[in-house]
């Protein structure tokens, strides 16, 4: 569905610029703020109509409609889709959480309202799919949904903070190239639409959890990841015959890793633009040795992607 993935990711990214342009301006106020209340208001709203009409316009009016009604695709991809949701939910959350702080909100409503953003928006679209006859409701992407906005509030509710971070990386397959209608035909397709080289991560930050006289570096974080590889379909994988007529089959397995990563919004610097560039691309786990482990063994990398 790279159509819908596109309008999801334009969401994410236009909320995040004002978030990170916001957080550069000046740390969260207690004073309520009329206008930045407003500010944040009507993108909210018009990022959140804007998409959703796109979305139908260039999207569902092409397929035909039927009556509500649900699906079960839980087993598709290995769930790496599921945590597609998880995370998309938990940033979309984290993001609208800060900008009602940065409007003066008080702080429970900010976390509340804030929070639930992403799981709103989602969940929209969860019912867009629920009465198209092509798909339907996944009550597995409403639930993941929920978690992700759930991960967000429960973390700003106990903490003040995000002390573990969904985050994501990626690293072009060579699974593209034996069904590029379904997995993408260039890289920026792929990066969306190929779960083989998706990797999600729960980026933890141990400085956050010790006193404050720790000499831990609280830009440190230890990262857990899950991935997997050999898909070319949802479910299963389609007979696929290569130009000699011989069939190639590739067997499907989940990845998990260990490694170091950087929560690039606690390294605080004076230079608006670096801190506007951290908080924008603090969702991308940062390349460091890591360990796989798989079905296939144990193996380390420089890179972990």
């Amino acid at each position: 569905m790279l159509s819908k993935t596109k309008y999801t990711l334009l969401f994410i990214l236009s909320f995040a610029f004002v978030y990170s342009n916001a957080q550069t301006d000046s740390i969260v106020k207690t004073d309520f703020s009329k206008k930045r209340f407003a500010l944040v208001t009507v993108t909210e709203a018009a990022l959140y109509v804007g998409s959703l009409i796109g979305l139908n316009e260039l999207w569902y009016k092409d397929y035909p409609r039927s009556s509500m009604h649900s699906f079960d695709d839980n087993k598709e991809w290995m769930q790496l889709d599921k945590i597609g949701h998880i995370t998309t939910s938990y940033y979309v959350g984290r993001v609208g959480t800060q900008l009602y702080k940065w409007s003066g909100v008080k702080r429970k409503k900010a976390i509340w309202y804030g929070g639930m953003l992403g799981f709103v928006y989602q969940s929209t679209i969860e019912v867009l799919d629920g009465y198209s006859s092509e798909w339907g409701f996944s009550w597995g992407d409403f639930a993941s949904n929920t978690a992700g906005s759930l991960l967000c509030i429960g973390q700003e509710l106990a903490w003040d903070e995000q002390r573990i971070v969904l985050k994501f990386s990626f690293l072009q397959s060579e699974y593209s190239k034996f069904r590029p209608n379904v997995l993408g035909k260039n890289l920026q397709e792929n990066i969306l639409k190929d779960y083989n080289g998706q990797t999600y991560w729960l980026s933890v930050n141990p400085a956050s959890f010790m006193s404050d006289e720790t000499r831990f570096p609280k830009w440190l974080n230890i990262a857990v990841g899950y991935g997997a590889n050999g898909m070319t379909g949802g479910n299963f994988n389609p007979p696929y015959i290569d130009e000699n007529g011989f069939q190639i089959y590739h067997e499907r397995y989940r990845q998990y890793y260990l490694s170091f990563d950087v929560d690039l919004t606690r390294i605080k610097t004076k230079s608006k633009f670096l801190n506007t560039v951290f908080y924008s691309i603090g969702y991308l786990k940062i390349p460091a040795p890591a360990i796989e482990f798989s079905e296939k063994g144990v193996k380390g990398s420089l890179l972990g992607f």
